[in-house]
Parts: C-alpha cells; structure tokens; sequence
C-alpha cells in the first residue's frame, strides 16, 4: 500500500468518503492516486496533466517509485509511442499485461525498463475536455488480465477526478503538480514485536550482513557485520547508495538489480568481487516501502560465473547502453540529416564521455561533412570536407574497410598514421565508426574525446553495433532531404515567385504545406494584371502530394491562358473545369476566379465549390461573400459557374483562402470562419503582410498542418 503525508493520511474508517470527494484545495492529485493504487493492489503510479498550450502530458505526481524510474517520460508528447498518451489519443483504458505486451506493444519502454511488471493506463477526461492520464504498475506475478473489478475502479476514479479537475478549471484554480509521494516505513516491524534493543541485538549476533534501502536505494540501516563485509564502517554507508559508497561496487550492473527488484517486486540477486580475491553474494528482498539486503560470502566459482571481470572493467556499460537502445528507436523517427545529427550529439556522444562529433557522407568518391557538433573551433571539420576516398587516413580507411578505428591517444594516432597532418581540433582521442547501410557505405560517424579515453571491449561493440543503426537512419535522412528539396523545388516553381505591383490593388500572400508527409501540396494563387484591371485566383487540388501539385501547375497555366485570350470569369472557370475532365484526373479541385476593376471599385466573382471569400469594409465590417457558383472542377464536364458582382470601396480588404485555413480534426466549420472574420474585424487595419501572418498565427496552422494552405489578401487602394 503507498502511503501518503500526515497531511493527507486518514483512518480507514475515513478514507472512503475522502476519496469520493476530495475538496480541490486538499492535495487532490496525490490523494486520489493513492486510493487508487490502493483499491487496485498497485505498489507505483502516476498522474500526468495535459500541459497549458501544448500537445504534452507532464507528470504531476509519481507515487510508489523514485520519479527517476520515469525520468524518460516526465514529459510525453500525444502522439508518443507510450500507454499514456495511447489512453488519452484513443479516450479508453490500455492495459499492458507484462513483459511479453510490452516488448510487442511498447519496445521503447522495455528496453529501458526490462522488468516484469503490469500496468494500465487511463484517461483523465470528461465528456467536454481531456485533462491527462494515471497510470499504474503492479508486479509481475499478478493475474495477466485486467479484472472487471479492477477496471471499474480505475475509470470510475479517473472519471471523478476528471470532473474535480473541470470544476476547478472553471473556478479559477487549476491543480498543480505535487510531491511525490513514498510509502512510509512499515508499522509491522521486527523493533514492535521485541523492542528495539533486542531487536538491533539480534541483527548483530547474525553470521551475515544486513541493509535497509529505501526506495531511492539510500542505506537507512546496516549492522556490523554488513560494514565488515564491505570493509566500511557503519556511518560511512548510512545515507549512501550502496553502488555509490562502495567503489568495488560502482557498476551499473548492480544498481540495475536494485530496479529489477523494485519494479517486479520480485527476489533479485547478484555476486561480486571484493579486491583483491573475495566474493561476496547479494541478496535484495523488496517490498513498496524499501528493500531488505542481505550480504554474505560465496564461493569463488559462483561468483565468476556469475560476473566474470572486475566491476570497473565495465566502465558505463549499462548507462550507455541504455542512451543507445533509446537512440535506436528515437533514430527510427529521425526524418533529416540534422535531426540524425542532433540525436547522435544528445544521446550516443554524452553517454560514452565524448565531446565532439562529425557525421560524414560519401558522395562522387569523396567525403564531405553532413554535420558537426562540439568543436570549438567549427573550422577544424573542415579538414575532412571534400577528402578524397583514396586518401591515407583513419576516416577513409574505417569507411573503405567497414571495420572501426579506436584511438586512445593522440600518440597512438600519430604512430598508425605518420603521414597525416597532425590534427588541430583539441581532441586527443577517436573514434572512426563505419556506417554501412544494406552492404553499402554511406559515411563516417567520428566522436572525439578532449582527454586519452580507453575504449574498453563492451563500449566498441556498443558503439561498433550502434554504427549500423546511425547508418539506416542517415540513409534514410539523405533520401527524404533529397525528396524534400525536389518537393520544394517544384513547388516554388508551380507558385508565383513573387507578386506583381498593380495600379490601386495592394496584394500579399502565403502559401504553407502540410506539414505531414513531403511537404508539397495542391493549394495554389496568382494574381496577373489585365487591361484596366487584374485576375486573381485561388484553389485547391484534391490531396498534397506530386501529383496534386503537379495538376494544380496544369489548372493555374491553363486559368491565365484562358483569361489572356479575353474569356469572361464564368467562360474561364468552364474552360477550366473541361480542361481537368480531360486529363482523365481522377482528382478535384476547388477554385475561386475574380477579375478586379478598382478604377471603379468592381469585382467580378466566379466560384466552383470553393470556401466563400471575406471582405471587411472601410468601417471594419466583415461580410461573408455568399458568391453564386458551380460545382468542383473535374466533376461534370457540362457545369456553369454563375457570376458575382461585389463593389470594394477604396481600404477594403479581399480574403480568399483554401479550406487548410480554418478546418481541423474535430472542429466546426462556421466556428471556426467567424473565429477567422473576427480577427479580420480587429486587425484588419493592419500593412497587409503583417495582416496575412497574424491571420496564419491565429489560424492555428503556422506549426502543425493536416492540409496545405493557401491565403491571399487584396486591399483596394
């Protein structure tokens, strides 16, 4: 059972009615997981809270475990690969019934977490609005499934607090994060059936060691003997980690044993070696307020079997290859060359003591630098810029070969490659890893060290097995970054470059892709001066990828073309629509033509299924222009596009927009197009550019974009 602090702690006979209606000035997060984990035999948890503003869930408070179990995931994107942010995207209960679910479901979380454990994860909500998750883990051992009981008693929980959590929204005092909270000392003690002094007595006459860790693993009690195996005294190792106070013991492999033992609430065990001969065996006994330890000889072969080389031969073994099981899959979602770059600087290069990095590319029988971080002198990379692949050097040989280069010094450097010029970044020791992708050489990852660095055999295959990983994901990263360059390439040649000046028509635009998938889409404008006057259009092909961009090319020469050889609005948008029926394009588009007469303040306006334009008046006034029209261009080859004609009276604005401006998932269409008026009300007096930016910001569509969009604003002069 997780306790919580006197302050909140109350007597079983009061706890039920605490749990129904916890006041929202009481600590309200911490109580009502504590209920929880105790209603449903969980021994940790925690409650996230949707963060103000953002797509993110922050953990407000852990409970049963030290939070840096879950230091991974303090802050949780929606759209992460984890429980929480599943229960909250899908608004339902996701249960993960042990180690075996969560290798299939989750591998992030059980390569870092490789404990047999459960854990269900729930949605914070009510029926209006979400308000973050709880999740809750219990030991291996228990039931695979989820109880109907223990199902109803976590969404009936969740949906309460979800409510608290509205009510105090609506009056003004939302809930913050709280103190974690760690389960107290238990009350059934060996000191409150024999009293402490016989107790500590008896501890002392016994042949072994013993410890009491608490959950953080701080030693809070050690008897003598435990102090003689060790070969410290007694007050040196309280308060201290164990793995931390004793240097024999300062590998990561025996801290990890500590999680194991915690997180599966399981019996876990490990051997070790006491210079310069002594093998002594560690026994931890866990439960959800602490761990008892028990410490005593064992026989040589045990231990060698078990451990095999001394605990500082390891170096960081495990803290680095948890840095690199996290890198791996973070690289899966790394889309270009710079966010390759990125993870390498802030995952591998921290985790093996490096301080500087360059990533190189092999391209035309060459090297060349695709990125650098660390150096303090950035011109020091430019050695390898442009180096020829037959060069005598370590970078060129590690690529040429496939094999890794290990340099613990800058004399041993020097000796394995005389010829090279010495080299001037201040570093003094390297590491050359060869990145292959499918057989076939892609670069050079290079980590630099400040200080010599020894390169012990399990950091090399660390490194040297992490290589192939860095390798597909730079593959990958060149080949989107090629792509994306084609994408916008054709983009900007499909767009205006720029806007022409006309005679009493101030014109801006701005064209934003999706930001899902090549970023290129169908949106397209143009404006183009006409005797006495001007054309301006804007559209939307169906979808936003090459094809729509390249029929939205097609459908903006052909309008131009058609309004050149003098055709009227309504002939224009025709000729149009036949043109799309005979390309045999199975794709759509909408489409808004106007021809400008601001001589005499006219406008003449065609519409094919299209959003209706907005213009605000000199006085403010924003009227929605409900335009006669036609349908979709490309459905039927015989459909009219009726004419419009709208007086603009000099200061009025002219909005055409595509539908990406003010449609998203869940949202109301109307809504949303007042929201858009009104802001054109407010500032629409505003330079025109600053205008067309504020209206994207207000949008919502400047940073994350399901659908392109498209917004072109005339202001009459």
């Amino acid at each position: 059972m997780v306790g919580v602090s006197d302050q909140t702690s109350d007597q079983t006979s009061g706890r039920q009615s605490e749990r129904r209606a916890a006041p929202v000035g009481r600590p309200l997060l911490s109580l009502t997981l504590a209920a929880i984990m105790d209603d449903v035999g969980a021994h940790s948890g925690a409650v996230y809270l949707l963060a103000p503003g953002e797509q993110v869930l922050e953990m407000a408070v852990m409970a049963g475990l030290p939070r840096a179990f879950a230091a991974p995931w303090e802050r949780v994107g929606l759209s992460a690969p984890v429980p929480v942010a599943k229960a909250v995207r899908d608004r339902r209960l996701v249960w993960v019934g042990g180690e075996e679910d969560m290798a299939r479901d989750y591998p992030r979380i059980a390569v870092v977490l490789p404990y047999p454990f459960a854990l269900a994860a729930v949605p914070v909500a009510t029926e209006r609005a979400v308000y973050g998750a709880i999740f809750v883990t219990w030991p291996g051992t228990r039931p695979a499934e989820l109880s109907d009981r223990e199902r109803d008693h976590l969404t009936a929980a969740c949906g309460r607090l979800a409510l608290r959590l509205e009510r105090a929204a609506e009056e003004g005092h939302p809930v913050r994060p709280e103190p974690d909270l760690l389960a107290p000392a238990s009350a059934a003690t060996v000191a409150g059936t024999l009293g402490a002094v016989e107790a500590v007595r008896m501890v002392a006459r016994l042949p072994y060691g013993l410890c009491a860790l608490d959950l953080h693993g701080r030693i809070s009690f050690a008897n003598a003997a435990a102090g003689e195996l060790l070969g410290l005294p007694v007050s040196a190792l309280l308060g201290s980690h164990l793995w931390a106070c004793v240097p024999w013991l300062n590998d990561p492999l025996f801290e990890d044993r500590y999680r194991a033992a915690l997180m599966g609430q399981q019996v876990t065990s490990f051997v070790a070696l006491r210079p310069p001969a002594d093998w002594l065996s560690f026994r931890l006994y866990p439960s959800t307020n602490g761990l008892s330890l028990r410490i005593s000889r064992a026989r040589s072969a045990e231990g060698t079997d078990r451990t095999g080389q001394q605990p500082g031969d390891g170096g960081s073994r495990l803290v680095t290859m948890s840095h690199v099981l996290n890198l791996s899959g973070a690289l899966t979602k790394a889309v270009g060359v710079q966010d390759v770059v990125q993870l390498v600087a802030d995952e591998i290069a921290p985790a093996v003591g490096s301080q500087a990095l360059v990533l190189l590319g092999s391209q035309g029988g060459r090297l060349h630098v695709l990125g650098h971080r660390g150096y303090p002198d950035p011109h020091a990379v430019e050695r390898f810029d442009g180096m020829s692949l037959t060069a005598q050097s370590p970078g060129v040989h590690a690529l040429s070969s496939g094999v890794p280069a290990f340099f613990e010094s800058r004399r041993q450097m020097e000796r394995l490659y005389p010829e090279q010029p010495p080299t001037q970044d201040g570093m003094a020791a390297w590491a050359y890893l060869p990145l292959i992708a499918s057989g076939r050489p892609v670069g050079t990852c290079v980590l630099a060290y400040a200080e010599p660095h020894h390169f012990p055999a399990d950091e090399r295959a660390v490194l040297t097995s992490m290589s192939g990983l860095i390798a597909q994901a730079l593959e990958r990263a060149r080949l989107y970054d090629v792509k994306h360059q084609l994408a916008h390439g054709l983009q900007a040649a499909l767009l205006p470059p720029s806007l022409p000046s006309l005679p009493g028509i101030e014109a801006a635009a701005r064209y934003l892709p999706a930001t899902r998938g090549m970023e290129i889409g169908g949106d397209f404008y143009d404006l183009a001066p006409t005797p006495g006057g001007a054309v301006a259009v804007i559209g939307d092909v169906q979808g936003h990828n090459v094809t729509a961009a390249g029929l939205m090319g097609q459908i903006r020469t052909a309008v131009r073309a058609y309004t050149t050889v003098g055709q009227p609005p309504e002939e224009v948008m025709s000729s149009t629509n036949r043109l799309l029926m005979d390309l045999g394009s199975e794709l759509f588009a909408s489409c808004v033509y106007l021809r400008l007469d601001p001589a005499h303040g006219q406008a003449v306006m065609a519409r094919a299924g299209h959003p209706p334009p907005l213009l605000r008046r000199p006085d403010g006034q924003v009227r929605v222009l409900d335009l006669a029209g036609g349908p979709l261009l490309g459905i039927d080859a015989a459909a009219t596009y009726p004419t419009t004609q709208v007086s603009l009276a000099p200061g009025s604005v002219l909005a055409l927009y595509t539908d990406g401006l003010i449609e998203s998932p869940g949202a109301d269409i109307e809504e949303a197009l007042a929201r858009l008026a009104g802001r054109l009300t407010e500032i629409g007096d505003q330079p025109l550019e600053e205008l067309a930016d504020a209206l994207v910001r207000h949008s919502g569509t400047e940073l994350e974009r399901v659908d392109d969009v498209a917004l072109l604003l005339l202001r009459s002069a």
